[in-house]
């Protein structure tokens, strides 16, 4: 019974080295958000070459699914019940990660002028 145990632990404490080696690469994640899959697109492509120049090793951007919100009205305020008009809202979302940023990466990244309609919400 003892040595089962042992084998445990041996598993354990060979899969927390595994994950302290992850957590010691640090790792920028960069989510995009806009309404205008051009502008996304560009918005992404400048800061992947604003990360490269910096000397980090970029990943991306990672389309992510396109959250589509549907909206029906009625055309008539009052009679009408059967005419409908119906409007879509469509957030394109891109996913972009650096690995091993340097600090003139995070200066960069934070000083970066997008186009408007864009959000960028950064998690270090």
């Amino acid at each position: 019974m003892p040595a089962t145990a042992t084998k445990v632990k041996e598993k354990n404490s060979a899969s927390s080295a595994s994950a302290s080696a992850e957590d010691s690469r640090q790792k920028i994640r960069i989510k995009i958000r806009a309404y205008d899959y051009k502008i996304i697109d560009q918005a992404a492509k400048t800061i992947i070459d604003g990360a490269q120049r910096s000397g980090a090793q970029v990943f991306g951007p990672i389309p992510l699914p396109t959250a589509k919100k549907k909206y029906t009205v009625n055309r008539s305020t009052f009679v009408h019940k059967t005419s409908r008009e119906q409007f879509e809202m469509r957030v394109h979302k891109r996913l972009i990660d650096v690995i091993e940023p340097t600090a003139k990466t995070v200066e960069l990244l934070s000083s970066l002028s997008l186009p408007a309609g864009v959000d960028v919400e950064i998690k270090m």
